[in-house]
């Protein structure tokens, strides 16, 4: 079985890297058909005139790439919003799926709050989101709430969804984790609503006697500025180095956001995490209840609330048979439901399903 993997996405993305490399573990041949827009752009989705034009001409030169044959299925990956019209148009009656990921608006305009939702540029995202998403045959979303929200954003029937969890790279994200003496939390991600970073630095100062590591940036910076001293905040690190940094943690933080997004996805860094063994706290949201178990795989936590982050941490800090239990269940979790094989399989089914009715 062959398939391309078509567009701009960014191929060193977590999402596009983790499916790429569980299909060729399912012995799917992957021929990646790639233009690259998005690799030097830390904050995507912050497309300046230079980054129109990067754009712009790669989508042409896909196009002067001809019809995509000799392949069983064609997919495109995130972000490949904007890829999509041109995929349906050089995939001709190969069956095409969508890999998006996250939608244009819930990003920009719930999110990140780039829009408002009633405005001209809001009715645009929301325009071209109905677009791409039906221009697939299957949409392949990250958890089944966001399968349901993709559903009805695009107006396509629930029976053009499939849902593969995100998971890990397998070549960096082990089972490396060791409880140490030195306990500390250590959260990882771009600084954006989603992730809760408000919740995170109050329940630091709830939680005085425990260290915090923050790695990354982005639009809540500035709140860093009165971050309290057990706060140590680090711009960022390579991706290769995150294992380590896992693997050196007391635990890891995942996503504490109120909003709707946060409901609905699982982040890498949960699955990074629990593919290392490293204790995770998270948000107790429907989508994290599709892959954890409170207190077996993961402890979680009301969004937005920074009183029960503390107190969770307090209690693994202290408690390190606590800690090693959780870290076990969630690499269980992981190996049950989200490790490449599983994916890899998951994947391949629904390409063979595809390509059985083409």
């Amino acid at each position: 079985m062959r398939v391309a993997y078509f567009g701009t996405y960014e191929r060193s993305y977590p999402r596009n890297a983790q499916v790429i490399a569980c299909l060729r573990r399912a012995d799917v041949e992957v021929l990646e058909r790639h233009e690259g827009v998005w690799e030097s752009t830390r904050h995507k989705w912050e497309l300046g005139g230079r980054s129109v034009f990067r754009l712009l001409g790669a989508e042409a030169r896909l196009a002067a790439g001809g019809r995509v044959r000799g392949v069983d299925a064609v997919i495109v990956g995130y972000p490949g919003h904007l890829d999509m019209p041109l995929a349906r148009a050089l995939s001709g009656r190969l069956p095409l799926v969508f890999n998006p990921l996250v939608s244009l608006t819930e990003t920009l305009v719930e999110d990140r709050a780039r829009f408002q939702r009633d405005s001209p540029a809001g009715a645009a995202l929301r325009a071209l989101d109905r677009l791409a998403l039906r221009c697939a045959d299957v949409v392949v979303a990250d958890t089944a709430r966001s399968a349901a929200f993709l559903s009805e954003l695009g107006g396509i029937p629930d029976e053009r969804l499939e849902v593969c969890f995100v998971g890990a790279e397998e070549r960096l994200f082990q089972p490396l984790w060791q409880r140490r003496q030195r306990f500390h939390a250590l959260f990882v991600g771009k600084l954006i609503p989603l992730h809760g970073l408000e919740t995170i630095l109050e329940a630091a100062r709830l939680a005085p006697g425990i260290p915090f590591r923050i790695v990354g940036s982005g639009q809540l910076d500035a709140l860093l500025e009165q971050a309290s001293g057990n706060v140590e905040h680090v711009g960022w690190v390579q991706y290769e180095q995150l294992p380590r940094e896992l693997a050196a943690a007391g635990c890891a933080l995942g996503i504490f956001g109120i909003g709707a997004k946060a409901q609905r996805v699982i982040p890498n860094k949960a699955f990074q995490a629990i593919a290392c063994g490293t204790p995770l706290i998270t948000a107790d949201t429907p989508a994290a209840r599709e892959l954890l178990v409170n207190g077996t795989s993961a402890l979680l936590v009301p969004p937005g609330n920074p009183e029960a982050l503390a107190s969770a941490l307090q209690r693994l800090a202290a408690d390190g048979s606590l800690a090693r239990r959780i870290g076990a269940g969630g690499r269980a979790a992981y190996e049950a439901h989200a490790s490449e094989a599983v994916l890899g399989r998951r994947w391949r089914g629904l390409v063979e399903r595809l390509a059985a009715r083409s």
